[in-house]
């Protein structure tokens, strides 16, 4: 599956954004998929996963409250709403996919990233 992540940008802390991750073919509801995001000088690191139909979801234990992942495979789409924006969220963010059902097979498909930056 291929993957497009949009939707980064410049924004002011407490602000909003929404990134969506849009996947190619029509096998979209068949795969698990997870953001990620990578900050300057640090390792890429997990922030959200969801599963094949939306029913079960994943936070990084900091983001819980803030960030919301949702999928609509009908649009072959994937979402995250992040709220409530801090400096420390600034980081290019990845969408990832993998199989359904291979919780512990690796994120095998990745888009490209989009940058986000939080301004104080």
């Amino acid at each position: 599956v291929q993957l497009q992540a949009s939707g980064g940008g410049l924004v002011q802390v407490g602000e909003s954004l929404r990134l969506s991750c849009a996947a190619s073919g029509r096998t979209f509801d068949r795969y698990d998929m997870a953001w990620f995001r990578q900050a300057p000088g640090e390792e890429r690191k997990f922030v959200a996963a969801i599963d094949w139909n939306g029913a079960h979801t994943y936070y990084r234990d900091s983001l819980k409250g803030r960030f919301t992942i949702s999928r609509d495979n009908a649009e072959n789409t994937m979402y995250l709403q992040m709220n409530s924006l801090i400096p420390e969220d600034t980081a290019v963010y990845y969408c990832a996919a993998r199989p359904r059902y291979a919780d512990y097979d690796p994120w095998g498909s990745w888009g490209q990233g989009t940058q986000v930056t939080v301004s104080s």
